[in-house]
């Protein structure tokens, strides 16, 4: 467990003998990966979620680049991350969670794998218009030993299924949660990471929880 040096007021209180002192609240740091194939929305979300100033390592796209980069669904992209991106949430209960997201094409699963290190779970980010594209990220990810959530990012031109019938294309375990977010909005990213949270901690013993 963590310490955060804050007092209720926001700055440091005394005792009566003018002792200055910090009183320390009791933090759980948990570390999470974002992922998903190329172009799924993966920036957008940490963007959406981070309370601090997120780190993103976006470069613009390379004619060469689309000569190994899927752009079929993902046309109007013009920028990709090529290491992490990075974002910070806090949730009730003090929760920190460190979001990691990563790189979504191939050539990047060395960098995947070093990113993955720590990591309590993962948050799978899919697309309808190319669910194929999925089963190779929640492969590494089953292979990391992570456990996960798929949250299906519900672009407005992309078909739109029930998450029955989504759950059954994905083949997804029965105890994987599968939501439906809109990467940009908030308040359903933040439902999504809560379905994983819970899903994540319902089977991790508390001493492995801290970064």
């Amino acid at each position: 467990m963590d310490s955060a040096l804050s007092s209720p007021s926001g700055g440091p209180a005394t005792h009566g003998d003018d002792t200055m002192y910090l009183p320390g609240t009791d933090q759980t740091l948990v570390k999470l990966l974002v992922a998903g194939p190329f172009g799924v929305g993966k920036t957008t979300l940490i963007r959406a979620l981070s309370e601090t100033q997120p780190l993103h390592t976006e470069e613009v796209m390379t004619q060469s680049g689309a000569f190994v980069d899927d752009l079929a669904g993902v046309r109007e992209k013009t920028t990709t991350t090529v290491a992490i991106d990075f974002g910070r949430l806090t949730l009730p209960g003090d929760l920190v969670l460190y979001l990691f997201g990563t790189p979504g094409q191939k050539r990047f699963r060395p960098l995947w794998q070093d990113i993955a290190r720590g990591a309590l779970g993962a948050l799978v980010l899919a697309d309808t218009r190319r669910l194929a594209d999925s089963f190779e990220v929640m492969d590494i990810i089953e292979e990391a030993g992570l456990r996960y959530a798929v949250a299906v990012n519900t672009f407005p031109d992309a078909p739109h299924y029930d998450t029955d019938k989504l759950r059954d294309a994905l083949d997804l375990h029965p105890e994987t949660p599968l939501v439906l977010c809109d990467a940009r909005d908030r308040d359903q990213s933040v439902d999504a990471l809560i379905a994983l949270v819970g899903h994540v901690l319902a089977h991790t013993p508390q001493e492995n929880r801290n970064p």
